[in-house]
């Protein structure tokens, strides 16, 4: 049985390639996992041609909000780049068509993305590899020039020292809107970031902001073929998304090791070979616990979508049930009271 959307998704891309004949949508599919997307994968056939594609539709209700133009600038911007990335095909931004905003691009086929797989034993003679291309990939972003990107007329670009207070404000604010618990560890980790600000970052850089091992596509060679999941891209401080990678929680019960894979200074060390900038301790040490915050604020505000009614995905309650006692013991450990 088809699904309801291939039919307005062949019509829309018929819209699209006016000199294709025979346009048609099949084996439309959704994608576990993606919580501020929708993402389907289907076949794209023509006359003389197919293609299996990508669509990431906005959901009814979102566990971040998230704008899609910035989303898909982001990806765009590096296509072609050291940064490897999916090509991007088109935007709508109009509900019309899908009755949501959407884009369509590429499916990197062959890959696998699941942490589980990648740390269940299967791997390990790979693991050192893909963490040198993981954190060499993530240096070439913090490494990239957002105005030759072309991203500063798609993404706020603040000043070199308001990039760690425009993050910590819209984080706090945001689980200011969606706790409906007292939070006395975040409260306190707020609290010691405010009074201990880092210092300015040495460049604007582009940040993916949930740059970690799960959101890109590896082989059993140790290469990464795609970086997924830009969808809170923004302009900042190169450190906060070094920070993200460092973050405890990603190390998926594998303890002591950055996204499961290596110990932190050896990721540090990565990063600042390909990035050409210094990680000072004490800066990253902030960013690190800010991003603690930040992941708060996600699973919390998952949390609050499901329970308001607005997404009963179950992906949407799984972050909360795992990982607000997770998040903070990491926060916790980060602060040196574990």
């Amino acid at each position: 049985m088809s699904h309801p959307l291939e039919e307005r998704l062949a019509a829309y891309i018929a819209g699209k390639m006016p000199d294709a004949r025979g346009v048609t949508v099949s084996g439309l599919e959704r994608i576990s996992g993606g919580a501020s997307r929708e993402t389907y994968r289907f076949r794209l056939r023509w006359d003389g041609g197919e293609r299996p594609l990508i669509l990431r539709r906005d959901p009814p209700a979102s566990l971040i909000d998230t704008e899609r133009r910035v989303e898909f600038e982001a990806y765009r911007a590096f296509y072609g780049s050291a940064v490897p990335v999916p090509e991007m095909l088109w935007l709508e931004e109009d509900p019309g068509p899908l009755d949501h905003p959407f884009f369509v691009a590429e499916e990197l086929t062959g890959f696998q993305a699941s942490p589980q797989m990648l740390l269940s034993g299967a791997y390990d003679a790979v693991l050192p590899r893909i963490a040198d291309r993981k954190w060499t990939v993530l240096g070439e972003i913090a490494r990239a020039d957002p105005a030759a990107l072309g991203l500063t007329q798609v993404m706020p670009a603040p000043a070199l020292d308001a990039c760690w207070r425009r993050e910590l404000d819209h984080w706090e604010a945001l689980i200011d809107r969606d706790a409906d618990q007292p939070l006395p560890i975040t409260r306190a980790a707020i609290r010691w970031l405010r009074a201990n600000p880092p210092p300015p970052a040495q460049k604007l850089s582009v940040v993916h902001g949930d740059y970690r091992t799960g959101n890109f596509l590896f082989d059993e060679a140790g290469g990464i073929h795609g970086v997924l999941d830009w969808e809170m891209a923004h302009l900042g401080d190169p450190l906060e998304d070094l920070g993200w990678s460092l973050q405890p929680v990603w190390s998926f019960g594998r303890e002591g090791l950055a996204g499961g894979l290596v110990p932190p200074e050896q990721a540090v060390a990565i990063w600042e070979r390909a990035s050409g900038l210094k990680a000072d301790p004490a800066a990253l040490k902030w960013w690190t616990l800010f991003n603690c915050v930040k992941g708060q604020g996600i699973w919390i505000g998952s949390a609050k979508a499901f329970t308001s009614g607005g997404n009963k995905a179950p992906i949407m309650v799984y972050p909360a049930w795992w990982l607000i006692n997770a998040q903070d013991r990491a926060m916790l450990k980060v602060m040196g009271r574990l």
